[in-house]
């Protein structure tokens, strides 16, 4: 009996369901395809269902966890469901080994990418969380985030492409060992660029310094702009960008000035050895005053240090409570304005570099012994 010569009422019906389809009765092909239609039906209602009560949750009482559940649900492949809704409609029928193999290791692999896809969308909620609190509280997170976010990635699917390998058949031991023997040789050939690799790892966790600070290294200096897994960019003072190799740069000595909290000034000047006694015993007050005066800084000391070539040396010390340059630079203008006015109201000069000639004359006398007879007349 054909497909068209079946007779589909009462007992016809109930025996073309009986009817031998690829070694399946029909009925059974028809139980299959309604549970692969059920199931790729239901399967994304239950997707939009989490997905909506999640949102909800988080709406409620602002809980990120539910946000970032709802966020990585909503990354479920569509694809993915309808190869699971096949292979649950597959288990009403008989298949042939090979076939329901290959349906269960795709299934399988399917799975596996949909969990690697998951893993990641958590990763990156994580890093995103990270670098939004780097924004507000923590700075030097933003560092790490782009490190960290590599090294995990490659972790993840490394991890599942071995099990997707395994599951395939493979015998992932034997590659693992291989990939092992393999490894130390690439290592050994890329040791400089895993030794830049290793030093990011380093600059990231340790945080030596940030995007953002202004750092000096060796007679080099600028703003770090860029910290990657090989090299870190340094935008100098004359505009050019510096680039450090990272595993040179953990090895030099670093100034960072971002870090530092307050500045020490020492500054000196010099008044004429003519300054009578008293006026001089009056510059460390009047220095004192000068620099208390000023805000956001603290006094620390103010001495007639010694007797220069041709001025009589004064030294200052103070702390500017702000690590800014420019600040530093206003205050001391304004202290040197003050000195110089000050100084002029009460007249005391500020001493220059001087030369005395001191010249002896002699007795009429002893010239005139000393003077050559030719000369006399």
């Amino acid at each position: 009996m054909t497909f068209s010569e079946m007779d589909w009422t009462g007992t016809g019906w109930a025996q073309s369901l009986q009817v031998s389809v690829f070694g399946n009765p029909l009925g059974t092909w028809l139980i299959g395809l309604g549970l692969v239609f059920a199931v790729a039906m239901m399967l994304p209602l239950i997707k939009r269902q989490i997905g909506r009560r999640l949102h909800a949750r988080a709406g409620r009482d602002g809980a990120q966890v539910s946000r970032y559940a709802a966020q990585i649900v909503g990354g479920t492949r569509r694809s993915v469901m309808w190869l699971v809704a096949l292979f649950v409609g597959a288990r009403a029928v008989a298949l042939s080994p090979k076939i329901d193999a290959a349906l269960a290791s795709i299934t399988a692999v399917a799975l596996l990418l949909q969990v690697a896809l998951w893993a990641q969308g958590a990763l990156d909620v994580w890093l995103q969380q990270r670098l939004d609190r780097a924004r507000t509280t923590d700075v030097a997170a933003a560092t790490t985030v782009g490190v960290l976010g590599f090294i995990g990635r490659v972790l993840l699917w490394s991890l599942a492409l071995l099990m997707i390998l395994d599951n395939l058949g493979f015998d992932i031991t034997a590659l693992v060992a291989s990939l092992g023997i393999g490894g130390v040789a690439v290592a050994l050939a890329m040791q400089n660029i895993l030794g830049d690799l290793f030093a990011s790892l380093s600059i990231a966790l340790d945080k030596p310094f940030v995007i953002g600070d202004f750092i000096i290294v060796d007679d080099m200096l600028g703003t770090v702009e860029y910290v990657g897994l090989k090299t870190t960019r340094v935008r100098s003072l004359s505009g050019e960008q510096l680039v450090f190799a990272n595993a040179d740069l953990l090895k030099s000595r670093i100034r960072n000035y971002k870090r530092m909290y307050e500045r020490r000034v020492l500054f000196g000047f010099g008044v004429l050895y003519q300054t009578p006694p008293e006026q001089l015993a009056t510059i460390p007050p009047l220095v004192r005053e000068i620099v208390e005066a000023q805000a956001g800084v603290r006094f620390d000391r103010a001495h007639f240090k010694s007797f220069g070539d041709s001025s009589l040396d004064f030294e200052v010390v103070y702390y500017v409570l702000d690590s800014d340059f420019n600040r530093y630079m206003d205050i001391q203008q304004a202290i040197n304005f003050e000195l110089v006015r000050r100084f002029a109201a009460q007249e005391i000069g500020f001493a220059f570099p001087t030369r005395t000639l001191h010249v002896n004359t002699l007795p009429a006398g002893l010239m005139a012994a000393g003077t050559p007879a030719a000369a006399r007349d």
